[in-house]
């Protein structure tokens, strides 16, 4: 997530991933038309696949049983961020003030001590930088009270600014500990992983995101099926990752058969398919990224209702990774997907407008409104929307949740 006294950088961020893109695109220029050709033919081989019952979330190749985390949500959620350790220009909001229709809370962030360190700490915003910020024991009664309402709050790890590089597995062991410690002394019900930077990159020659080697890689594996088994089933585990690192896996994959990609591209990939049975939500920035190839293998724009139909889809229908028929992305339910969107303008790169968010959902969920992008399915399970975040919004009036408030699911 982008904290919003960075925005004159986002641009940047925007620029720079499409020029990740293209040194990709040119690294593996030799094997791109043979890949869009495998590609298509996966995608028609998923369609195939798919059992009548798919489109209302029925069975499905890759598929489990949802988990008793995310029965605990409603059929559709709101998912936002809350501003809780650092201030910016959208105003600190206490926990106690969040609307009622923030069904999950994301407390943002919890950072490392170094980025290899694997030492995650939480400390509220200092009055110094967040004036009216409440009192340690009343932020903890405000999330019993918001739990008491039938709320999730999570801890979000990560961020723009909090690296993590889980190096070694001391580092792994550390991160258990510290997160552990931060759930317990606040009494939240999951986990949030927001990833971002350079926390996942995968080493030369981890080329199949099914059988992982790189450490930062395998250890955050390890380290969140640790936490899920301690707490349990009711754990909720999330994850927001930007579109680099999962959409781009469609076409790139690590530093590619050649060398020279990023080695970023599609890292996120191995750790969604090994927590797949644990993942309460995944929601996608659908934002601050640069153009992103879909399943139509065209290119699609962020902050148009097109961009997050396109996005979409790929998590539902599933994908070939790296165009490798062999190495197939399983589609995610429904209910684990959520759309990943910016509550305002001043959020960050890639706002939708709330039309175009109706039209999107409308077209995932219904199949109308779908402009010139065909789906591969319909989705009336889909879980909902997630915003960065409860703070920007509060600033623009509330718009973001009062549309989604608003929407007919039927």
């Amino acid at each position: 997530m982008k904290r919003p006294r960075l925005l004159a950088l986002l641009a940047t961020t925007a620029l720079a991933a499409s020029a990740l893109l293209a040194t990709a695109q040119t690294a593996t220029a030799q094997t791109a038309t043979a890949q869009r050709a495998t590609a298509q033919t996966a995608t028609a081989r998923a369609a195939t696949a798919r059992t009548a019952a798919a489109g209302t979330g029925g069975a499905r190749t890759g598929r489990t049983a949802p988990s008793e985390a995310g029965a605990a949500l409603p059929a559709h959620a709101l998912v936002g961020y809350l501003h809780s350790s650092f201030a910016n220009g959208s105003g600190y909001t206490k926990l106690a003030d969040v609307p009622d229709s923030w069904d999950v809370i994301d407390l943002a962030f919890g950072e490392p001590t170094s980025p290899t360190s694997g030492d995650i700490r939480f400390d509220l915003c200092p009055a110094s930088e967040c004036p009216g910020v409440e009192s340690a024991d009343a932020f903890k009664a405000g999330i019993k009270a918001k739990q008491a309402a039938g709320k999730k709050v999570l801890i979000s790890i990560g961020g723009e600014n909090g690296q993590v590089q889980l190096t070694t597995t001391a580092a792994r062991d550390t991160f258990v500990a510290s997160v552990s410690k931060i759930i317990d002394e606040y009494g939240l019900d999951g986990l949030d992983i927001d990833f971002e930077g350079h926390s996942l990159s995968l080493d030369t020659g981890d080329t199949d995101f099914q059988h992982p080697t790189t450490p930062v890689v395998v250890n955050l594996i390890s380290a969140l099926k640790t936490l899920k088994a301690k707490y349990g089933d009711a754990f909720v585990l999330t994850m927001a990752p930007e579109t680099f690192f999962v959409q781009l896996g469609y076409q790139f994959y690590g530093s590619g058969p050649f060398g020279g990609q990023d080695p970023r591209a599609g890292a996120y990939l191995p750790v969604i398919n090994a927590l797949r049975d644990d993942l309460t939500l995944l929601h996608v920035q659908d934002y601050n990224s640069g153009p992103i190839m879909g399943l139509d293998n065209q290119y699609h724009s962020m902050g148009g209702a097109d961009f997050h139909i396109a996005m979409t889809d790929m998590l539902l229908t599933g994908f070939p990774v790296a165009g490798d028929t062999t190495k197939m992305f399983a589609p995610l339910r429904p209910d684990q997907v959520a759309i990943g969107l910016p509550a305002s303008v001043n959020a960050g790169n890639g706002f939708t407008s709330t039309a175009d968010v109706d039209a999107a959902l409308n077209c995932l969920t219904r199949k109308t409104d779908c402009g010139s992008y065909a789906t591969h399915g319909t989705w009336p399970g889909l879980r909902g929307l997630m915003a960065w975040s409860v703070n920007w919004d509060l600033f623009s009036n509330q718009e973001f949740a009062k549309n989604f408030d608003a929407y007919s699911w039927q």
